[in-house]
């Protein structure tokens, strides 16, 4: 009895995996290293004491919050989450991209790190319709900008967000590479072609989508206030329009500097990737390039607590009397050797 001769389908697949595991795509090994370690203990450090000192601040405040700062405040925390996450990773470089925690940790640590990428996101642009209502529909929309209805928004961005990432807990994301366990790789994660379309739509809806609607409602706030400060010079003036100025200047940069290119780097990569199976120059340029684009979307932790210091005005205030209660204490106790020495 003959054996049936293998399919194209067979020899396709067999051939790609060949090409897979051949394809090294882990270059400048000894760079990173190095370089990410060093590069993720700084956001690890600003991120805790800025992301803290906003929670802190903002526990110790008595008044009640409007929707800005419930926005801000849910901002912080996904910051915060985010950072729980980064100790595994720093490891994970030093480790030259091997990973020791195990599946489950290496899940959570991606659970963490899309909830924060797309929580960031969604609180950007509520963030951002809500400067809208209050600027341009002061009195027709107020009831939107109502506490209640701003902590029901947060609570379904926060299930959406929860829903979208847990299937990442019943998948394996480690993988077997050249003796080491990698984590969270492009390989790990793309491994069919619906995965390109999924991919694809993801970052459809997660950034194009909420981009346009931020650049659609500053364009209306900037309109808003070019008329204002025709009708009245001095509104321009006035700590609520620089206010609101910083504000958008600040989330349109972090927004689109921060995310930006990651989306664009992952969108024009499955374009390529539906179009033609790539080569492995492609694949190692693609690696890398993802690589630096995620580092600078996951800086944007370390930018959510400057939008909340010129977001909220009672926020810098607290801030710098924080700041200026602790500068005598630090003087006295500079002077009090010097006293001392001086004496002997």
């Amino acid at each position: 009895m003959t054996n049936p001769a293998p399919s194209v389908s067979s020899f396709v697949t067999s051939s790609e995996s060949t090409t897979n595991k051949s394809c090294d795509v882990f270059i400048y090994k000894e760079a990173a290293q190095v370089l990410f370690p060093i590069f993720y203990t700084i956001v690890l450090v600003i991120s805790i004491l800025g992301n803290s000192l906003v929670l802190y601040i903002t526990w110790q405040r008595k008044q009640k919050l409007n929707s800005t700062s419930l926005y801000l405040i849910n901002l912080a925390v996904s910051d915060a989450l985010f950072t729980l996450a980064l100790p595994g990773r720093i490891t994970y470089y030093v480790r030259g991209f091997d990973w020791p925690f195990g599946d489950l940790l290496c899940g959570l640590t991606a659970i963490m790190f899309y909830s924060n990428t797309y929580s960031a996101i969604a609180f950007m642009t509520c963030i951002s319709v809500d400067r809208y209502l209050a600027m341009v529909h002061p009195h027709k929309c107020q009831s939107l900008r109502n506490t209640r209805v701003v902590r029901g928004v947060c609570a379904f961005i926060w299930v959406v967000v929860i829903l979208e990432t847990s299937p990442l807990l019943f998948r394996s994301l480690v993988k077997e590479f050249d003796g080491q366990r990698t984590c969270m790789e492009y390989s790990n994660l793309v491994d069919s072609p619906k995965m390109s379309y999924v991919l694809l739509f993801a970052c459809i809806i997660g950034f194009c989508a909420p981009l346009g609607l931020i650049l659609c409602c500053y364009s209306q706030i900037s309109c808003k206030l070019s008329r204002m400060a025709k009708d009245n010079p001095m509104t321009c003036r006035s700590g609520k329009s620089n206010r609101a100025k910083n504000i958008i200047l600040l989330i349109l940069l972090s927004f689109v500097v921060c995310f930006g290119p990651y989306h664009i780097n992952i969108m024009q990569f499955m374009v390529r990737r539906l179009l033609h199976e790539p080569s492995c120059e492609e694949k190692k340029a693609f690696k890398m390039s993802l690589q630096v684009t995620v580092s600078m979307m996951n800086f944007n932790c370390c930018l959510d607590p400057v939008i909340y210091f010129f977001a909220i005005k009672t926020y810098k205030q607290r801030v710098m009397s924080l700041f200026m209660g602790y500068m005598p204490t630090l003087l006295s106790s500079r002077s009090m050797p010097e006293n001392s020495s001086s004496n002997t």
